[in-house]
């Protein structure tokens, strides 16, 4: 098992920066492919980013490339997503996840965390 805790969400002006941050339980977390999705108002669940077990490979979602970067640090059993240049659009709650596999599906994805809540203000 794996407990997954988000946090770093909340209220930031559009063009402000914002770094989430997902805290795993347990001595696997090296073992799993992290991922970051997000759930607006009224739409699904969208892939955001995902990190292999190492950290050396990540892939994005083409509207966020460029402004989110996602890493982990495997000896705090922690992954973030760093956010720059926010925009309304980017209002959303935000998860993190784990599986298995090298994947950008969340039906794919093991764990999730509860989701932290983030608002960008025009």
């Amino acid at each position: 098992q794996v407990q997954l805790v988000e946090s770093g969400g909340g209220l930031v002006q559009a063009g402000n920066s914002l770094r989430l941050s997902c805290a795993a339980s347990g001595r696997t977390f090296s073992t799993y492919v992290m991922a970051w999705f997000r759930q607006a108002p009224g739409k699904e669940r969208e892939f955001l980013a995902v990190i292999d077990w190492t950290g050396r490979v990540a892939n994005y979602v083409d509207s966020v490339k460029g402004r989110f970067t996602i890493s982990r640090d495997n000896a705090k059993n922690t992954v973030y997503l760093q956010m720059n240049s926010l925009k309304p659009e980017d209002t959303a709650v935000y998860y993190c996840a784990a599986s298995p596999q090298f994947s950008t599906a969340a039906r794919l994805m093991a764990y999730w965390g509860k989701g932290t809540l983030v608002t960008v203000s025009s």
